[in-house]
């Protein structure tokens, strides 16, 4: 008879539980790494040899760009969180933790390639060309995105989880009907990559894009950043398997990567990117990850996962195991280090300016970019909405009347 486990004070939503495959806590037979924790890359054997030669042309100078950008964004990211304890914004989704596999997966993107975010990929927006302050719009309540996704090829941030991998799929057979994939051009040819959590593999919306993809050879890549914890709810009550097996029951490919090793990260997206496409269809990679933070500044995540889980993690810190390589090898000096830091800084004393001068949105502004074009319906709607507001007559001290 399989094992139980019953909650806090035997609550029965946790009763008859059973313990998942255990694979799912010993990822690294299966795992795609290039740079350990301590800052070396060992020569590569196995699987990932095979993604090795998707990285052959990076540069000491661009892993010093890599470990530039994700010292930025977490900067902005801890800048970002302060503001909303200093109540400038209503939440902030933090990526603390999970830099490594938003930079390397987006620094994998050519410019004709387009992304679909969650609500916390800041990491990607950089690499995208949005800038931070923009960000800020959506959770101070001043605009609804703040950026035009066709300028930087990357969706506005989503709320409803697991959503984007609809919108993402069927973009991604848009593309393919407009004989962008597979042409062999490659100024021309296209993907597109939907982020999404471990939670969101639990949604409905997850299963029906991945079946969509697959039966349509979509050109998409589902990048999945498991950092272990839906909220308050830990992989082994998500799944009984690995994230990254999942996929093969709908034909789809999958794989893990370390997804604190920022070059690891890079090629495995690159060759499920290159894949796509060619015309070879999506791919599933699960980068396995943590989040170090809490799930938004509304959570308390001490109340649900021990402090040596932090501490263990803190070890495989993606930043820090650039920075030892960088310094073993000799490609980078404290003087780099210290004027990285000076440059984030900088960042975040502008966006902390920034913020606080974010316009208010004006009321009928709401229906701006509803419809591609002019729609009758819209356009009664909001002369109906103005004439409304001219019906209000601001008296001396400002109130309406």
């Amino acid at each position: 008879m399989p094992d139980t486990v019953v909650g806090p004070a035997g609550s029965p939503d946790r009763a008859h539980h059973v313990d998942p495959d255990p694979q799912i806590d010993s990822p690294a037979d299966t795992m795609i790494q290039m740079l350990t924790p301590e800052g070396e890359r060992p020569d590569p054997t196995g699987a990932t040899a095979e993604y090795a030669r998707h990285v052959e042309d990076v540069t000491d100078d661009d892993l010093r760009g890599m470990y530039r950008d994700m010292v930025v964004v977490r900067r902005f990211d801890a800048e970002a969180t302060a503001l909303q304890r200093q109540g400038e914004l209503g939440l902030w989704a933090s990526l603390l933790g999970q830099e490594a596999a938003q930079v390397g997966s987006g620094r994998a993107l050519r410019r004709q390639d387009f992304a679909y975010p969650t609500y916390r990929e800041h990491g990607v927006a950089w690499c995208r060309g949005v800038p931070p302050r923009t960000l800020l719009g959506l959770y101070r309540g001043a605009s609804l995105g703040g950026w035009d996704p066709a300028e930087h090829n990357f969706a506005l941030y989503t709320i409803v989880i697991g959503s984007q991998t609809l919108h993402a799929t069927g973009y991604a057979m848009g593309i393919q009907r407009d004989h962008a994939v597979g042409t062999g051009e490659p100024d021309r040819d296209a993907a597109v990559i939907a982020y999404l959590g471990d939670g969101a593999t639990s949604q409905g919306d997850v299963s029906e894009a991945l079946v969509f993809s697959a039966v349509y050879n979509a050109p998409v890549v589902f990048f999945c950043q498991n950092n272990q914890w839906a909220i308050s709810e830990p992989n082994t009550r998500q799944t009984r398997v690995p994230l990254y097996k999942r996929s093969s029951g709908f034909g789809i490919p999958g794989v893990r990567v370390d997804g604190n090793d920022v070059l690891a990260t890079l090629a495995v997206t690159r060759a499920a990117l290159e894949r796509a496409r060619s015309g070879g269809g999506p791919t599933f990679v699960e980068a396995y990850t943590y989040r170090m933070g809490a799930h938004t500044t509304s959570d308390d995540p001490s109340r649900y996962r021990i402090a040596a889980e932090l501490e263990e993690w803190k070890l495989k810190d993606p930043i820090a195991r650039v920075k030892a390589y960088l310094a073993r090898k000799g490609a980078a000096d404290e003087a780099f280090f210290a004027e990285v830091e000076a440059e984030a800084g900088e960042i975040a004393k502008e966006l902390r300016t920034a913020c606080r001068a974010l316009p208010d949105p004006a009321p009928e502004s709401m229906f701006d970019d509803v419809y591609a074009g002019p729609h009758a319906v819209l356009d009664a709607e909001r002369e109906e909405y103005l004439a409304y507001r001219a019906g209000f007559v601001d008296d001396a001290e400002g109130a309406h009347a």
